[in-house]
């Protein structure tokens, strides 16, 4: 198996908890039963105001931010706001029970991939080589 450099593996995860939700969220407007909540502005007994749209918002922009942050920060920052992001997004993930059996399917996914993110920062060792730096090595010993 191939090695990932950790900053492009823990973007890639988040990346692909973001296209779970964003697809989960898409996947719901095809239920009528869906839409009919959410004309009355109600969503499972929550009235929809500009600002739970705006916390929303807000708590969207953590993993977003996270696809761009596992790039940039060094380890050192990058692994305690790894940890803060990911507890946030799972609170965000778990706020909302899930209300069929695809809403549950997603979570699942999402939870799994959320548990690799803590366990590869958790285990994101001080001189982690990239990999860029691992292939050179093998192909220059020496």
């Amino acid at each position: 198996m191939t090695s990932i450099d950790i900053r492009i593996k823990l973007s890639a995860l988040w990346l692909f908890i973001l296209l779970n939700i964003i697809f989960r969220d898409i996947h719901q407007m095809a239920l009528a039963s869906h839409l009919e909540m959410l004309m009355t502005g109600y969503y499972n007994g929550i009235e929809i105001t500009d600002d739970l749209m705006l916390l929303g918002g807000f708590l969207v922009q953590v993993p977003i931010a996270m696809v761009l942050f596992s790039l940039l920060l060094t380890r050192r920052i990058a692994r305690p706001v790894t940890m803060m992001a990911a507890i946030l997004t799972t609170g965000t993930l778990l706020s909302t029970a899930p209300t069929d059996m695809d809403d549950t399917f997603h979570l699942v996914i999402e939870l799994v991939a959320m548990a690799a993110i803590v366990w590869t920062s958790w285990t994101w060792r001080a001189q982690e080589p990239n990999a860029v730096q691992s292939r050179n090595a093998v192909s220059n010993p020496g």
